[in-house]
């Protein structure tokens, strides 16, 4: 008679510690580059911060040391200093006027490269990313904008309605001809374009088939679903009217007319600078520009998430 004998199945334990490892290195290493780069950009804001509560002899002593007192003083001194109710003025004045008309053309000018409703579409995109690697054109601008009024029809029609500017100057140290430096913007064209690609087509057989016009379909339909983009190119361009300091410096002579970052040139001396007056005058001037970033932030980051899953 014989015995049959079942004989247990070997169980083979994996071990997973050595895989566990290597991940907790891996965390480690990416949190350590994460930590380096809150450093990098967070520390020059904090050393900002310090220079903005200490008095300049304080200041002389250690740059970047902590602040004996708190001399709220500075940020008083330089909101009068830098006359920063008229300066900030105008850059409001400029940053929302010159946002909103590049974001509006923009938005008419992308949908029909992005559709291809227009003749070498791709090429003029290309045009467009060819734009970001070329220097600023300095020259051709400044003698279009000095003599905007030679132009036949559109200098007589412009400055016989218009009260900025003169047929001698032209646009030149005016508000118009300072916002219109900023109605052209490359990298702002190329996120809408890339962004309407990823809507679909059949949104404007219908629209057409339901007798929708070009600028309401714009309007009503196109910049809704576009919202995360816009958002985006609006805060690039915002902060890139409200930073600019060389072209307000070219383009604006009269005080009246300056941005708030022409205002901060007050605080360079012959012999030396104020820095905790500027570096309070700086945090100031980073303060509206701080606020339009966090009232958007959730439509850019809307943006980011859905352009990745969208085919």
């Amino acid at each position: 008679m014989s015995v049959l004998t079942h004989s247990e199945p070997e169980v083979v334990v994996h071990d997973d510690f050595g895989a566990g490892k290597r991940r907790a290195r891996r965390k480690i290493v990416s949190y350590s580059i994460l930590v380096a780069f809150a450093i990098f950009y967070v520390g020059p804001l904090l050393m900002l911060v310090m220079a903005s509560l200490k008095t300049l002899p304080e200041f002389f002593r250690d740059p970047t040391g902590l602040p004996e007192g708190l001399e709220v003083n500075n940020f008083t001194e330089a909101w009068d200093l830098a006359n920063f109710p008229q300066y900030l003025f105008n850059s409001l004045i400029y940053t929302v006027v010159a946002t909103t008309l590049f974001v509006v053309m923009s938005v008419f000018v992308a949908f029909p490269i992005a559709r291809g409703y227009v003749k070498g579409a791709g090429p003029l995109l290309t045009l467009y990313v060819v734009a970001l690697f070329l220097p600023p054109a300095l020259i051709p601008q400044f003698q279009l904008i000095l003599n905007f009024g030679d132009i036949p029809v559109i200098g007589d029609v412009l400055f016989s309605f218009w009260p900025e500017g003169s047929e001698q100057q032209g646009l030149f140290n005016t508000r118009t001809g300072y916002i219109l430096l900023f109605l052209t913007n490359p990298i702002g064209l190329i996120i809408l374009v890339n962004y309407i690609k990823s809507i679909p087509r059949e949104l404007d057989e219908s629209a057409a088939v339901d007798g929708c016009g070009y600028a309401r379909f714009v309007f009503t339909i196109l910049m809704p679903l576009i919202r995360p983009a816009l958002a985006t190119v609006i805060v690039i361009h915002a902060i890139g009217i409200w930073n600019e300091l060389i072209l307000a410096t070219i383009y604006l002579t009269s005080e009246d007319n300056y941005p708030i970052t022409r205002g901060l040139l007050v605080f360079e001396g012959v012999y030396g600078s104020d820095w905790p007056k500027l570096a309070a005058a700086v945090l100031m001037l980073m303060f509206p520009m701080l606020v339009l970033y966090m009232f958007l932030q959730r439509y850019i980051i809307s943006g980011l998430t859905s352009g990745a899953i969208k085919g």
